[in-house]
C-alpha cells in the first residue's frame, strides 16, 4: 500500500510542480518526475530528520514530493539545457 500511495501523492506532486515550475515538457513526463520527485524527497527527508514523512497521502507527504519533485524538475531542465 505505501508504493501505491507513494505514486498517487508523486502524481499530485509532479502536476503541482509543474504549475509552480511553469514547464512545457508535457503532462506524463511531469507526473513521470513528479513520482520520481516523491521518492527523492522522502529519502531526502529521512536522511536529514531520522523519520520517514512519507506516510500515506497527506498533505505532509505532499509536501515533501512536492520539494522533491522541484528539484527533479530543475535536475531535468539543467541536463536538457546542456543536451540542446
Amino acid at each position: 500500500m505505501n508504493l501505491l500511495a507513494v505514486i498517487i501523492v508523486g502524481l499530485i506532486a509532479g502536476w503541482l510542480a509543474s504549475l509552480i515550475m511553469k514547464t512545457n515538457t508535457g503532462l506524463l513526463t511531469d507526473l513521470l518526475l513528479g513520482v520520481v520527485g516523491a521518492i527523492v524527497g522522502g529519502w531526502i527527508s529521512t536522511l536529514i530528520l531520522g523519520i520517514n514523512l512519507m506516510s500515506g497521502i497527506n498533505i505532509t507527504s505532499i509536501v515533501v514530493a512536492l520539494l522533491g519533485a522541484i528539484v527533479v524538475i530543475a535536475i531535468y531542465r539543467f541536463i536538457r539545457r546542456g543536451r540542446a
